[in-house]
């Protein structure tokens, strides 16, 4: 069991009732499970529990900001090895490990996995809500970037194949009458180009449109233009 301790108002405030974040609990002591649910849900958490890793696996996980409180031993598969299947299978879920069996190892081994925390049982309250208030900050934080990224890669989508090549080659840092001399086209065919490109991606300025265009990921290391 955590060593009880009256939950700070200041957590509620944090996550924000309107976003209705989610905590994921995984440890197969009942008792424990119980608790930590009644925990979470102290300060307007939605929170899922289950009693092995193949059951969350098995789960329609929802989609909101979300932490996964995860316990070390569990029957079937580990923590640590739930934590290398939801990396595989790219579902991005902060995670704050539990034990009451931790070494320095392991801990390592979760830490340099990306796990946010590694609290050792029995560990405060307070410290546990801490860590997940935080977590699920990181987690909205992340899903308003992919949210970002996604759109710019519908807008870069939707570009002709030739306006493709000029923000590549413009983000790859060359001059217009450059990125004419590789297109083998006219300056100005280029620079009307390059026009039609940041309209159509919403750039206020040469500036903006790269910062996109390295939100992509487009640069040097992307540069295979048609020709």
């Amino acid at each position: 069991m955590t060593q009880r301790s009256e939950p700070r108002k200041e957590a509620a405030n944090v996550v924000g009732p309107e976003a209705r974040p989610s905590v994921f609990v995984v440890d197969d002591d009942i008792s424990m499970r119980e608790s930590l649910v009644n925990l979470f849900r102290s300060i307007g958490l939605d929170v899922v529990a289950y009693g092995s890793a193949q059951e969350l696996l098995q789960s329609e996980l929802p989609d909101v900001p979300s932490c996964l409180v995860l316990d070390i031993r569990l029957p079937g598969s580990s923590g640590l090895e739930l934590q290398s299947e939801l990396a595989r299978l790219k579902i991005h879920i902060p995670i704050i490990f539990i034990t009451a069996h931790g070494d320095i190892p392991m801990t390592v081994r979760a830490m340099k996995s990306g796990a946010i925390d590694f609290l050792s049982k029995p560990f405060r309250d307070q410290e546990l809500l801490d860590g997940v208030v935080a977590a699920i900050e990181q987690d909205r934080n992340r899903r308003g970037v992919d949210k970002v990224v996604r759109r710019l890669q519908s807008l870069f989508e939707a570009l002709s194949p030739r306006e493709q090549d000029v923000l590549k080659l413009v983000a790859a840092g060359l001059l217009n009458k450059q990125v004419a001399a590789e297109l083998g086209l006219a300056e100005i065919t280029v620079k009307i180009y390059r026009g039609h490109v940041m309209k159509k991606m919403g750039a206020r300025s040469l500036a903006d449109l790269i910062r996109m265009a390295e939100r992509l990921g487009i640069g040097t290391d992307r540069l295979r233009v048609q020709t």
